[in-house]
């Protein structure tokens, strides 16, 4: 990357930090189409989505907390390279897809080619390393279906009540 490319990128992330509203955040990378797409009503804790962001997607109705982070590239081929003496490999990036009305729990790590369905929620600390299907409840490392989105959201209707 060049000085004038890593500058803008830092100027950029420096913006992005200012905003100390989720929703704010959401809508400034939302008018300067930060992401490949995003949807509306979109919360991001984090301030830093990686260095390929134009490989994320997202739906209406996601909420992304502190710590996420967006892992869209495989630098391996590096050490590789240098491992059988040639003078580069291939290096793998890939797409990572979210639905709509996801929240994505703290300090989770998701990792290039997933999708994450819609009505989904990801727990804390996770780690999303393949798709998550609609409609459940994901955690653990690796991730998996742990439950129900339905379940949850009726079980948070009636504490409202």
């Amino acid at each position: 990357m060049d000085t004038k490319t890593r500058l803008k990128r830092y100027y950029m992330m420096l913006r992005i930090f200012l905003y100390a509203d989720g929703y704010d955040r959401g809508e400034f990378l939302k008018k300067h189409k930060y992401f490949n797409s995003q949807g509306e009503h979109c919360y991001f804790q984090p301030w830093n989505f990686g260095t390929e962001p134009h490989l994320i997607s997202f739906g209406n109705n996601v909420h992304v907390a502190s710590d996420v982070r967006f892992i869209t590239h495989d630098n391996t081929a590096k050490m590789f390279a240098y491992m059988d003496n040639v003078k580069e490999y291939k290096y793998r990036y890939g797409e990572i897809k979210i639905g709509n009305n996801v929240f994505i729990g703290a300090r989770t790590n998701i990792l290039y080619d997933v999708k994450i369905g819609n009505n989904v929620i990801v727990g804390a600390g996770s780690l999303v390393n393949k798709d998550i299907p609609d409609n459940c409840i994901a955690g653990g490392v690796p991730a998996r279906v742990l439950g129900v989105f339905d379940d949850y959201h009726n079980r948070i209707r009636e504490l409202n009540k």
